[in-house]
C-alpha cells in the first residue's frame, strides 16, 4: 500500500560543532607536511551532530539530508583564487558511495617495502615518465593500472579508505613537493585516519572500526558544485559518520595552489 511507504522514510538534521578540532589541524609538523604537498589550506574536516540512528542503507538520505539541512549549508565552501567562498545555488542532487572502512593497522602497505618502489632505505625509487620529468615508483603504482607494481596492493585494498587517504596525500596539490622516502606519508596518514575513525572493542577485546564512509558530491541545477565544480582526482570529499556518537565529519579537499605559510 502507498501508505506504508511512509514508515520507512527517515530524515536527519545536522548541527554544526565548531570547537571540534582535530589533533592533525593543530599539529606543527603534519602542518608542515600539508605546506610541502600544497594542501595546506585547502584541506578541510568540519564536525556536526545529527539527531536520528543511522545505519549504512540509509547513507544517500543521510547525505542528501546533510548538503541540504539549513544549519549546514551556510559552512560549506568552495574555493575560487584562493578564496573560501559560499556555494552560489541551492544543493539539488547529492551522490554518496559506501567506501570500505575496516583497517584498524597500517599492515596494508607492507607489501610496499618488497616489491621494487622502496630502496632498503626506505626511499623511493625514482623512475622516467613520458609527461613528468620528476616522476618515481610510488606514484606510478598509485595512478598507473599497467605499471609494474600496481596489483602489489589488492583490488579490494585499493577500496578502503585507509589506501583513499594515503593517496591523496602522496598525491598532493597543484605545486606538491613530492618526498624522496615514504615515512612522511606513512605517518600522517596514520595520524589523520587516527583522528577520523572511531573504533570499539567488543566482548573479546577485538577492535573493530564503528565509522561508516561515504564519498560524496554535491549538484545543483548548473551541475557539480561540492566539492569544486570541475571534477579532479585530488577534489574529494568523505562524510566520515560515527553512529555511536552521532556525529559526522565532512573531510574534504579543493585541488589547486595550498598555502605558503602555517
Amino acid at each position: 500500500m502507498a501508505g506504508e511507504g511512509y514508515a520507512f522514510e527517515q530524515t536527519f538534521s545536522f548541527i554544526p560543532l565548531p570547537a571540534k578540532r582535530f589533533s592533525f589541524q593543530q599539529d606543527k609538523d603534519t602542518l608542515a607536511l600539508l605546506m610541502k604537498w600544497s594542501m595546506l589550506g585547502r584541506l578541510s574536516a568540519q564536525t556536526y551532530s545529527f539527531d536520528s540512528n543511522f545505519h549504512p542503507y540509509s547513507c544517500e538520505t543521510f547525505a542528501s539530508c546533510f548538503f541540504k539541512d539549513p544549519q549546514v549549508i551556510p559552512t560549506l565552501r568552495n574555493m575560487k583564487a584562493g578564496v573560501w567562498v559560499p556555494l552560489e545555488r541551492p544543493v539539488v542532487s547529492v551522490s554518496a558511495e559506501l567506501v570500505p572502512c575496516t583497517k584498524i593497522s597500517m599492515e596494508l602497505f607492507d607489501p610496499i617495502y618488497s616489491c621494487g618502489i622502496l630502496w632498503p632505505s626506505g626511499h623511493v625509487v625514482k623512475c622516467f615518465h613520458d609527461v613528468y620529468t620528476d616522476y618515481d615508483e610510488l606514484r606510478q603504482m598509485l595512478q598507473e593500472e599497467d605499471s609494474e607494481h600496481y596489483h602489489v596492493i589488492g583490488r579490494m585494498e585499493r577500496e578502503e579508505f585507509l589506501f583513499r587517504l594515503f593517496k591523496h596525500l602522496c598525491l598532493g596539490g597543484e605545486l606538491c613537493q613530492y618526498e624522496d622516502t615514504i615515512e612522511p606519508y606513512l605517518s600522517t596518514t596514520k595520524k589523520i585516519y587516527k583522528d577520523l575513525i572511531s573504533v570499539q572493542k567488543d566482548a573479546e577485546t577485538k577492535i573493530s572500526v564503528v565509522s561508516t564512509v561515504l564519498k560524496v558530491s554535491a549538484y545543483d541545477e548548473s551541475g557539480l558544485c561540492f566539492p569544486g565544480t570541475q571534477e579532479e582526482e585530488q577534489t574529494f570529499a568523505y562524510l566520515i559518520v560515527d553512529p555511536v556518537k552521532r556525529n559526522v565529519t565532512l573531510f574534504y579537499h579543493i585541488y589547486g595552489v595550498g598555502s605558503f605559510s602555517l
